[in-house]
């Protein structure tokens, strides 16, 4: 059987509706009788490692390579910006 909730009862049984789902059921949430969203249980990917993830990732097209490396010396902070900060509010 599956399970479903109206918008509003999925706002107020979040964790009711997430238990399930770790339970293994599919929960299907309703917006005036019609399906609009589904939470299913999330797939493990134990055994993949960080860099086999991403690689699918890329191959899908969801994620791409930045085009520079970030640098430290991006992030060195700069003299004077708590100043600045606190001059500007």
């Amino acid at each position: 059987m599956a399970l479903k909730y109206s918008v509003w009862e999925a706002k107020t049984k979040l964790s009711e509706i997430l238990r399930q789902v770790k339970a293994g059921k599919t929960v299907t949430i309703n917006q005036r009788g019609v399906p609009v969203a589904q939470v299913v249980p999330f797939k493990s990917e134990e055994g993949t490692s960080l860099a086999q993830r991403l690689d699918a990732l890329r191959n899908q097209g969801l994620i791409r390579e930045g085009r520079q490396p970030l640098s430290a010396a991006k992030l060195t902070p700069k003299n004077g910006a708590l100043a600045r900060f606190l001059e500007n509010r």
